[in-house]
């Protein structure tokens, strides 16, 4: 099946199990909120090629790749109230469009329905959810106690932080449930080569926080609002002026609403013009062939091989954001 094939499966089985949630007071229309933004379902998207180039039906994958779905919408949620963020996917971030502690609850009400998709699965597969969102929550902890300590980070520091946050439910968690749903092993190269992928990926992130036009969704420069610790900044920070540093760590350590637009503005011109960007580009570049170099022979090798192109090329679309 293609891409948008698959999409829109997915998209009709997650909906059909929001809209059958109660509408009392709202409920449900905030539960749809965010899933009914859009978004490319790239997660979802890859559990299902996987599963697929595992062996395993579609109709066997869709309830384990709508839950991941719904992973990522609470995960969201959440994390855009705890970074105070103004936008998601070019519409207000959900508490602020709705009173804060009703934006909370519907994270959390998500979160359920993200274990009831599950509730039918084997013990292999519910631990697998277990550590996306063990990983997860660590990495996420890791991003904030740095944002509100002030403190700066090596460029080590902040791949591990991203290992956990963002590369395992975003690129290893998916290829692993693909194996398991099948009743397969999953091939050890799916972590290593996963992780590189999903680390890219975040870093390419970064890259358009700073660089892309307002039509892809994201505050331009909101990752330096929040005070975000990034591997550019790590990059810009060994490389900056005594005095910039200084200049840098003052304006970051303030919180949102004190930090001066001007200022700000300052350092978005001065991470534009440094080699901070091309250094990060050129890191993700190298991560993404690595773990496509992992990934490719082990994925070859699986039984269904039109879903395995697939589904490396959805792989190579998720650093390229072409998918």
């Amino acid at each position: 099946m293609a891409p948008e094939a698959l999409r829109q499966a997915l998209r009709a089985f997650l909906m059909e199990r929001l809209e059958a949630l109660p509408e009392r007071e709202g409920y449900r229309a905030l539960l749809l909120d965010y899933p009914r933004r859009g978004g490319k379902a790239l997660r979802g998207l890859l559990t299902l090629y996987s599963a697929l180039a595992h062996g395993a039906p579609l109709e066997r994958a869709l309830p384990v790749a709508a839950a991941l779905e719904l992973f990522q919408n609470w995960v969201l949620i959440h994390d855009d109230i705890e970074d105070g963020s103004l936008e998601r996917r070019g519409e207000p971030a959900l508490h602020h469009k709705y009173p804060m502690p009703l934006a909370l609850n519907a994270g959390d009400a998500l979160h359920a329905e993200m274990w009831g998709l599950l509730l039918g699965e084997d013990r292999r597969v519910l631990e697998e959810f277990y550590q996306i969102v063990r990983r997860t929550a660590f990495g996420q902890h890791l991003d904030l106690a740095w944002t509100l300590s002030g403190r700066f980070v090596a460029p080590e520091e902040y791949l591990e932080m991203v290992r956990n946050k963002a590369a395992y439910y975003t690129a290893v968690a998916p290829l692993r449930l693909g194996a398991l749903l099948a009743g397969r092993e999953p091939d050890g190269a799916y972590e290593r080569g996963g992780e590189a992928l999903g680390v890219a990926f975040q870093i390419v992130d970064d890259l358009l926080n700073l660089t892309a036009p307002p039509a892809y969704g994201k505050e331009k420069a909101g990752d330096l609002w929040e005070g975000k610790r990034t591997l550019i900044l790590a990059y810009f920070l060994e490389e900056a002026a005594p005095e910039e540093k200084e200049r840098l760590l003052r304006l970051l350590s303030l919180p949102r609403p004190q930090k001066p637009q001007e200022e700000v503005e300052w350092l978005h011109r001065r991470l534009l013009q440094s080699r901070a960007l091309e250094r990060a580009r050129r890191e993700a570049e190298r991560l993404k062939e690595e773990g496509m170099a992992l990934l490719r022979p082990a994925l070859e090798a699986l039984p269904n091989p039109e879903a395995a192109r697939a589904l490396l090329g959805v792989l190579e679309a998720l650093v390229e954001r072409q998918a």
